[in-house]
């Protein structure tokens, strides 16, 4: 008998442009949380955050998106919101459960906190807002290390060549994006056989994974490879095709790698492990080439102050290119 899926369903998106949205909101939110296994009350507890968020997208932000999808590395709904409105100067009294303004983004967060159970928001005024609130089963312990997500399809597309894990032990946890060649149902088909393969190599050196999952991949399109093992104040890195790693620090330079060039299923170089320096506190992001590289070479301040669950909803919204499939995903040090 075949184990669980290991590719979720892509990232539901929800433009908030019109304040009908919301209901349309509220309605994905229950969908996807019944999918993500939630029962019993937890499914209304997801529409009524969506709704919350949303309504406060429709009244006082600008280009304000929702993203819904499983939890990164547990159980549960996560919800996330994005856009580029006022921003909130006194964050934490908008955090008080019932407080409400007409003059920044900030009714309703209280309410969000509360029935969710789990939020986090950055916010910088003229610059805008960005929020996760996680919805789980009573219980549910999270993972470490604290990470992020976010995979979306090439527009017009139902399905997402796209894929992103995190496994192995939380000492030593291991990463990877993997980016289908083009888009649609064959992309598709390569990024679910890499993380299918990926399931069980945790223990196994970077190289080894690259070179397993070329093997896995040569009935496929093949796919770009980017790997991620975290250590004890640094990160290794082993990256093929166009999956990139940005390791972002506010007191540094940010340090930037590309993958080397090839395709994992059809022509492999030599694999090259590289590593960089990655402490506590700091974020390192492997992105697929659906996110725009450019916002690496100067992100910011906002950008950097953004912890692992935010940065990837950040970026997929404000710098996503919409005609391919666009997947990021963030780690903090150990």
């Amino acid at each position: 008998m075949s184990g669980p899926d290991p590719v979720p369903p892509p990232t539901v998106e929800v433009h908030i442009d019109h304040y009908s949205a919301v209901h349309l909101a509220a309605t994905r939110a229950r969908e996807t949380a019944v999918q993500c296994g939630l029962a019993g009350s937890l499914p209304d507890r997801a529409g009524a955050v969506a709704s919350e968020l949303a309504s406060n997208l429709g009244k006082h932000a600008m280009d304000g998106v929702l993203y819904l999808q499983p939890a990164p590395g547990g159980a549960g709904l996560e919800i996330l919101a994005a856009d580029r409105g006022p921003g909130m100067a006194d964050l934490q009294r908008c955090l008080a459960d019932g407080y409400t303004t007409t003059g920044t983004l900030g009714t309703g967060l209280g309410a969000v906190q509360r029935i969710a159970g789990e939020l986090v928001v950055r916010t910088q005024p003229g610059e805008g807002t960005v929020a996760a609130a996680r919805i789980s089963p009573p219980g549910t312990v999270r993972p470490a290390p604290r990470a992020g997500m976010i995979r979306l399809p090439a527009e017009g597309e139902d399905v997402c060549g796209d894929g992103c894990a995190v496994t192995g032990d939380p000492e030593a946890p291991t990463a990877m994006v993997v980016d289908g060649l083009g888009h649609g149902a064959p992309a598709e088909r390569a990024a679910r056989t890499a993380l299918r393969a990926f399931e069980g190599m945790a223990a196994d050196a970077l190289p080894e994974i690259v070179r397993n999952l070329h093997r896995s991949l040569r009935h496929t399109r093949g796919a770009a490879v980017g790997l991620l093992r975290l250590r004890e104040g640094h990160a290794e890195y082993c990256g093929v095709g166009n999956v990139r790693l940005c390791v972002l620090s506010v007191e540094d330079e940010h340090r930037r790698l590309d993958g080397r060039p090839g395709v994992v299923g059809w022509n492999l170089p030599t694999p090259q492990v590289r590593t960089v320096p990655l402490r506590p506190g700091q974020v390192a992001v492997l992105y697929s080439d659906g996110i725009a590289s450019r916002w690496s070479h100067s992100p910011g301040p906002f950008l950097l102050r953004l912890p692992p669950e935010l940065l990837p909803a950040a970026l997929a919204h404000r710098h996503r290119k919409y005609r391919d499939d666009a997947t990021a995903l963030s780690m903090e040090g150990l």
